[in-house]
């Protein structure tokens, strides 16, 4: 469901109208970054799954990308993110910030070009499909290579890194899988095209060291629920292989949330379905961000309609 307004630099203005020119060096160069933060209906009302550290990534990817005159504050753009929420009424919903290039000459410089920023939400659905939250989904280790840290920044949600990420999904779903899995440029697991990746092996929690892989924000609220829990959560370089061998893969990200990985490379994972260290963890997951768990108060930023006022 799309939604009635997206803020732009300050103002609200309807869906139809919320447009950037084609001239627009994003457009053209993949010049911009982005978040993705979901917020929650909860027993209290709809609450945003750790707004402030969503919000400061999203500075620091501006910071990494070499924008040198951001015009925004931290507090001002989660106002923002509460304004545009409110004026749409969801009680949940996907939220996506960006900040692009609104004009410029088409050069390669990016002083040259003028900073914009919107901030659109619409409803949305777990990224991988229902089924896949239940049951699992399918993946296949692609024939691309995750990004080096020297041909692009890999820490930053940079606009352009993301056609390295359709290429290897686009081809995955072709291919009937749900996801593709990235190696790194030494051919070791990096992450998913849009998730980070764990797998567990007698009672252990793995995952990829941070140098190649974007540092999810949902990954770090799963290892810490993970360690809540009593489990271990290693990092280290992981083979392939070692995907086939584990007990347990499963994925996460703000898009996807917490999901198994049922079959790589048309090998069954396990026994084929969700284990019990994954489903352990997708519940605790799903219980913070619905405002039952212990880690709520710290993690969900509520928004009160009380405050709302539409002056479009």
């Amino acid at each position: 469901m799309k939604s009635d307004y997206i803020w732009i630099n300050g103002e609200l203005v309807s869906y139809k109208d919320a447009n950037v020119h084609i001239l627009s060096p994003t457009l053209h160069y993949g010049l911009g970054v982005f978040e993705g933060i979901r917020c929650y209906d909860t027993v209290k009302g709809p609450a945003i799954f750790r707004l402030k550290d969503h919000v400061k990534r999203l500075i620091d990817s501006v910071h990494i990308l070499g924008i040198l005159d951001f015009p925004y504050t931290h507090a001002e753009l989660c106002g923002a993110i509460h304004e545009t929420i409110r004026a749409n009424r969801f009680s949940s919903c996907y939220i996506r910030p960006l900040v692009y290039m609104a004009d410029g000459p088409l050069g390669l410089n990016l002083d040259t070009s003028q900073t914009a920023v919107s901030i659109a939400t619409w409803e949305w659905g777990t990224f991988l499909g229902e089924e896949a939250l239940d049951k699992g989904a399918k993946a296949i280790v692609s024939s691309f290579t995750r990004l080096h840290p020297n041909v692009t920044m890999t820490k930053a949600k940079i606009t352009g890194n993301y056609v390295n990420s359709v290429l290897a999904k686009t081809i995955a779903v072709r291919s009937g899988f749900d996801e593709a899995i990235m190696l790194d440029t030494e051919g070791y697991v990096a992450e998913c095209t849009g998730e980070n990746l764990f797998l567990v092996r007698n009672g252990k929690i793995y995952t990829p060291p941070r140098a190649a892989i974007l540092e999810g924000i949902t990954r770090d609220s799963v290892i810490k629920l993970a360690k809540d829990l009593g489990f271990e959560v290693i990092e280290e370089q992981i083979t392939r292989d070692q995907l086939y061998m584990a007990d347990e893969v499963f994925v996460c990200g703000t898009a996807a949330e917490v999901v198994a990985l049922r079959e790589i490379d048309y090998r069954s994972i396990g026994l084929g379905n969700m284990g019990p260290v994954t489903k352990k963890l997708q519940q605790s997951f799903f219980e913070t961000a619905q405002g039952t768990g212990p880690r709520s108060d710290e993690w969900l930023e509520h928004v009160s309609y009380a405050e709302a006022s539409i002056g479009i």
